[in-house]
């Protein structure tokens, strides 16, 4: 790319507004994302780039629009790379977020505010029954027929949730609540952290026809500890497997669903014919069961989406908007339930496959398209540990998140950002050899690659596999973040990943997502059915 073209506050606000695809992609890391950016912009930092542009934006003639610090120089260097992966129609927001403010725009802080307003829309509309923590808590006590569901995925019912509580993800509510509630009687609580999924959940049943009273939990667990009550932490429990009465019961709640929001379904033929049609038009194919079922089988060329998620974080997967999204389940149920959301949040070329996994499947996790990986030298973490009991002169340096490493690293491995390179170098202590991991890998070896530029004579390794390869060989790991080489804003933190003040924290995340439906509608740009 020769020539980098400049746009306008206002001439993204009129492509936001023309019907056209478009990706507004944020290149800025999520920490500092989170404080400020564009309502419809989602976050691909700049050091992740290679690793996540292409499944989110794949088609590579997709108009994108590139938003970055003041300066540009980010977003510039971003435009650059994704002309020499093959995008071919790239620009960058002039002047950034500071000259999108100074136009007269709305900006917003947190991440995921789309799927965030959009459920504070819903209560608003449907007037989504809640109760209080203090109601449920007495229930609780007067050991009343109910039954609480939490809609996060496991890993985050695991880490803190309302005692008494059963694990069941946004999108398998309906198809599993017919067995975990088959009493009419049964009062169903639908929890979450916060209050979008909590939403977004107890309306689900709802609009499907479910007999029992559903209500939400006002606030998550953050209401029920802010309301002075104790969570439970590391439980397990989750729904289990609809029966095969329980399967045809969300069959027809979720054809109820379909008639009600006019969800479209598509046979393979039209799949393979739009297919055929990526070069011309964005499709994205999204599989919305667990990541287990996911796993054990998929339809080739599809990605892991679990339904709940999709709604909760649609920019974590899909960023161009007007792009045409395929669902696929196994029977229709999870696929509906979803694609009903996704219209009413303002995707309208949202339809759901019919009969998909009754053909050749792929087994495994989904693997990214990786923009011009070249694997570095590595070394496996046998060898590193070998290395470190000898007492060789070598240190580790660690690109996984921040949090990631505060939880769990390398004895005596540095912690780094790949945008901050230099910096974390210069921080670094006198070395021989340097030996660079990540979660995964992945990023370590794009790193590895970047030093061949900037520290020619440095001795550099990427430990196999990153630091999961470690801690699965069994090997001593410590926590903490005395070792940061720059200020860890690579993320935003969670209220309850806070050092300090928590409770303040989850009462102003509350507070924000209230708020954000007054600040969507002056922005003027979401259009929620």
């Amino acid at each position: 790319m020769d020539v980098i073209e400049s746009v306008s506050p206002q001439a993204v606000k009129t492509m936001l507004r023309d019907g056209h695809e478009l990706a507004l992609v944020d290149i800025r890391e999520q920490g500092v994302y989170f404080h400020e950016h564009l309502l419809f912009a989602a976050c691909i930092p700049l050091g992740h780039l290679e690793m996540r542009a292409a499944d989110l934006v794949p088609r590579r003639k997709t108009r994108i629009v590139l938003c970055g610090g003041e300066d540009d120089e980010d977003a510039r260097d971003a435009a650059k790379r994704l002309a020499g992966f093959g995008y071919s129609n790239v620009s960058i927001l002039s002047g950034g977020v500071t000259a999108w403010r100074n136009a007269g725009f709305e900006v917003f802080s947190g991440v995921n505010v789309v799927s965030k307003a959009f459920g504070e829309h819903v209560e608003h509309c449907y007037a989504t029954p809640r109760i209080t923590a203090h109601d449920l808590a007495a229930r609780r006590a007067a050991n009343e027929n109910m039954i609480i569901l939490d809609s996060r995925p496991m890993e985050e019912f695991h880490n803190i949730s309302i005692p008494g509580g059963i694990d069941c993800p946004g999108a398998e509510l309906v198809y599993r609540v017919f067995d975990a509630a088959p009493d009419p009687a049964t009062l169903v609580v639908v929890n979450c952290a916060g209050r979008t999924r909590s939403i977004i959940g107890a309306q689900s049943l709802i609009n499907a026809g479910v007999p029992n009273r559903v209500v939400a939990l006002k606030d998550g667990t953050m209401g029920w500890q802010l309301a002075g009550y104790e969570p439970a932490c590391n439980e397990t429990a989750h729904a289990r497997e609809p029966s095969d009465k329980g399967r045809k019961r969300a069959e027809a709640a979720a054809a109820r669903v379909a008639e009600k929001f006019d969800v479209t379904t598509i046979d393979r033929a039209q799949l393979e014919t739009w297919q055929g049609e990526r070069e011309q038009r964005t499709l994205y194919l999204l599989d919305v069961r667990t990541p287990q079922e996911y796993v054990a089988g998929h339809l080739p060329g599809s990605r892991s989406a679990p339904g709940g998620q999709l709604v909760q974080a649609t920019d974590e997967f899909v960023a161009t908007r007007h792009a045409r999204i395929v669902l696929v389940d196994n029977d229709g149920i999870r696929a509906t339930m979803t694609a009903s959301w996704l219209k009413q949040m303002g995707w309208t070329d949202v339809y759901v496959l019919a009969d998909p996994l009754n053909r050749t499947l792929v087994q495994g996790q989904f693997e990214p398209e990786l923009l011009g990986l070249r694997e570095a030298a590595t070394l496996s973490a046998s060898d590193l540990k070998q290395c470190m009991d000898r007492g060789d002169d070598l240190l580790v340096l660690d690109f996984a998140d921040s949090l990631a490493y505060r939880r769990q690293h390398i004895p005596g491995a540095f912690w780094a950002m790949r945008t901050r390179l230099d910096e974390a170098l210069s921080n670094l202590p006198a070395t021989e050899r340097l030996v660079l991991t990540s979660s995964d890998g992945l990023l370590a070896h794009y790193v590895a690659n970047d030093m061949k530029l900037s520290c020619p004579d440095m001795a550099v390794a990427v430990l196999a596999g990153g630091a999961r390869s470690w801690i699965e060989a069994g090997f001593s790991t410590e926590e903490g973040a005395e070792q940061f080489t720059t200020e860890p804003n690579d993320i935003w933190y969670k209220p309850y990943e806070q050092a300090s003040s928590v409770r303040d924290a989850m009462q102003g995340y509350l507070d924000w997502e209230v708020n954000l439906v007054a600040q969507i509608g002056r922005d003027g740009d979401a259009r929620f059915l």
